[in-house]
């Protein structure tokens, strides 16, 4: 008489869910960047404690197709079952799960003005400031951010761009192998904290000191051209493009499926932002599916 082992083996793994983990800094936008899965259709929890994940997508695998992505928020409201996040991790790559982490970012500055302008305290401040508890937060968390596919930082984002983010992310009918963000920015306004690589344009001549080209952008093309007729410039695109062939074949190997390229030069409004666009247009040229941010033009 048969046991049915091998038919239930096969009706549990044919029809486990897509799953996505959202996480980060508290005031940071998590409840937004759910709310935007949930109106895409997936199925959200909010505040699951970490161990019962693989329950969840059990459940899921179980509903005959019915559940077929499940979202799910993990903060640090769970405290107590946050150490068990790894080992829930683990459980889920061990069942061949398709799972990804967003990691939700913002400045100190941001996230203290958010909390002062709904009059909230942060959840681990305890008896001391919201900026002890935004440091303590960002301790415990530190490990998880660094382990996350996609970070996407939220502090000059307002609820509209952060959904058209999230849009632009899984809004696709079709999982693309890897999407690209390559982000132009002005070092003096500081770094991208959400990037995963980083590219320095300040080598090249400043169209600034150009003074017909001053009042444009390198979205012209006049200034694009003048970026590009510079020693080094072309050389310096295709050499970056062949190595970030071998990055993006290597992220796909090991399932890593956003990438944010950070072009930079001094005021992020010539020089790098030529650079993205023509990088950005590299990219999709080579299949990556790819969108340009512009941080810093027009911020002069």
């Amino acid at each position: 008489m048969s046991t049915g082992t091998t038919a239930d083996t096969a009706a549990e793994t044919t029809g486990i869910p897509e799953l996505v983990i959202i996480s980060g800094m508290s005031g940071a936008g998590r409840s937004t960047a759910a709310k935007c899965l949930e109106d895409l259709g997936w199925f959200v929890v909010d505040n699951l404690p970490p161990a019962l994940i693989p329950t969840m997508v059990d459940l899921g695998a179980r509903s005959q197709g019915n559940v077929a992505r499940i979202a799910v928020v993990v903060d640090v409201r769970g405290r107590g079952f946050f150490d068990n996040l790894r080992e829930s991790l683990a459980d889920l790559a061990a069942k061949k799960v398709k799972r990804r982490v967003i990691f939700l970012e913002a400045s100190d500055d941001a996230l203290v003005r958010r909390f002062e302008s709904v009059r909230r305290p942060h959840p681990l401040q305890g008896s001391g400031r919201i900026v002890d508890g935004i440091a303590a937060e960002r301790d415990l968390l530190r490990e998880l951010r660094g382990d996350a596919d996609l970070v996407i930082d939220t502090s000059s984002l307002n609820v509209h761009e952060l959904r058209a983010k999230m849009d632009a992310q899984f809004a696709g009918e079709e999982e693309p192998e890897l999407r690209a963000t390559v982000m132009s920015f002005g070092y003096k306004y500081g770094l991208p904290v959400d990037a995963d690589l980083v590219v320095d344009c300040r080598f090249l001549p400043n169209p600034h000191w150009v003074p017909e080209l001053r009042p444009f952008t390198g979205l012209n093309e006049e200034v694009s051209g003048y970026v590009f007729n510079q020693p080094g410039a072309k050389e310096f695109l295709d050499r970056y493009t062949e190595l970030l062939q071998l990055i993006a074949a290597g992220y796909r190997r090991e399932g890593k499926r956003y990438v944010t390229i950070a072009v930079g030069c001094t005021g992020g409004k010539h020089r790098s932002v030529a650079m993205s666009e023509k990088l950005a247009h590299r990219l999709v040229s080579e299949g990556v599916e790819t969108v340009v941010v512009h941080r810093d033009m027009g911020r002069e």
